[in-house]
C-alpha cells in the first residue's frame, strides 16, 4: 500500500517510528515532513499528505501532531480528504467502515507506539461498508462543492 505521512514537531517521533514500521511491512512510504523536532507549523505538511491521497499518489495518509486535532482539520481542508482523528481501534474501524476515511490522524502525545500500531493496522485493513453510508459521502462531496463556489 502507498502511504503518505506528515507530522509537526510534536508528532515527529511517532511518525518516525511508523515510517520504519510500515517500511518493514513492505508498504511504499512517502514522508512529506517535518524532518525533526524543531518547532514548525503543521498545516502545510498535513495538506501535502492529504493532497497525495486525493491526487492518487498515495492510497492513504497519516498525519500526526501533539493531539492530532489540528492535523485532522488541516488535512480536511483538502477537497476529497476525509481525515479521522482516532484514539483507539474502534474509532479507526468506524472511520473506515462508515466514513471511508482516507487519512488517519493520531496524537503523538496521546497514544503509545503500541496503540498507534494497533490503530493503524485496523485503519489499513478495514474496508468501507458502502450501503447507507454512500449517500452520506455524496452529501459531504456536495458540501465541498458548495463551499468551493463561495
Amino acid at each position: 500500500m502507498r502511504i503518505a505521512l506528515a507530522s509537526d514537531h510534536a508528532g515527529f517521533r511517532l511518525k518516525s517510528f511508523l515510517v520504519r514500521h510500515l517500511g518493514e511491512q513492505g508498504h511504499d512510504v512517502t514522508d512529506v515532513g517535518t524532518d525533526s523536532e524543531a518547532p514548525v507549523d503543521y498545516p502545510p505538511f498535513c495538506a501535502a499528505a492529504a493532497r497525495a491521497v486525493v491526487g492518487g499518489d498515495a492510497d492513504v495518509g497519516i498525519v500526526l501532531g501533539g493531539s492530532g486535532q489540528g492535523e485532522a482539520m488541516a488535512a480536511n481542508k483538502v477537497h476529497g480528504a476525509r481525515a479521522a482523528l482516532c484514539h483507539d481501534e474502534l474509532t479507526a474501524r468506524l472511520a473506515r467502515q462508515h466514513n471511508d476515511a482516507n487519512v488517519l490522524s493520531l496524537g503523538g502525545r496521546l497514544v503509545t507506539e503500541t496503540v498507534a500500531t494497533a490503530i493503524l493496522e485496523v485503519f489499513l485493513t478495514t474496508p468501507f461498508e458502502g450501503g447507507r453510508h454512500v449517500h452520506r459521502l455524496e452529501q459531504l462531496r456536495s458540501i465541498e462543492e458548495e463551499e468551493s463556489a463561495r
